[in-house]
């Protein structure tokens, strides 16, 4: 893999330790930054900490939900406009999806995620076309 995302900071939220491991694994060859987070509190604070181009956020998080996260950093941002936020989440329901997606979420993925599809959408959404 190239570095196609060097210089970008990429912000890796989820509880599981498995999933973190396995994001920042396929990360780390893209060239990005890559910070983590395992709770929602603890994503908001290293978020407004950090400034990172893209936020991966699962939405079922302990101390606050991938959707007060997201409430939070996109409040009164443009649509479009970063962090960019790929949401992912076990729940199937197309209403969550709706939310989110009216919160300002850029993507929204069911678990399991393919990485390779997790570092596509990640190019697609931070490397500008030529």
């Amino acid at each position: 893999m190239s570095q196609q995302l060097d210089g970008k900071r990429v912000l890796l939220v989820d509880d599981d330790p498995d999933i973190l491991t396995s994001m920042q694994a396929a990360f780390e060859p893209t060239g990005a930054e890559v910070e983590l987070a395992n709770n929602g509190n603890k994503a908001v604070e290293m978020a407004e900490k950090l400034q990172p181009d893209l936020i991966v956020l699962d939405m079922m998080l302990p101390g606050r939900s991938g959707f007060l996260v997201l409430e939070k950093l996109k409040a009164r941002k443009p649509r479009n406009t970063k962090p960019f936020v790929i949401m992912i989440t076990g729940n199937q329901g197309a209403r969550h999806k709706m939310y989110a997606e009216s919160l300002g979420v850029s993507e929204y993925f069911t678990k399991p995620v393919k990485m390779d599809k997790l570092i596509t959408t990640a190019e697609r959404l931070l490397i500008p076309p030529a």
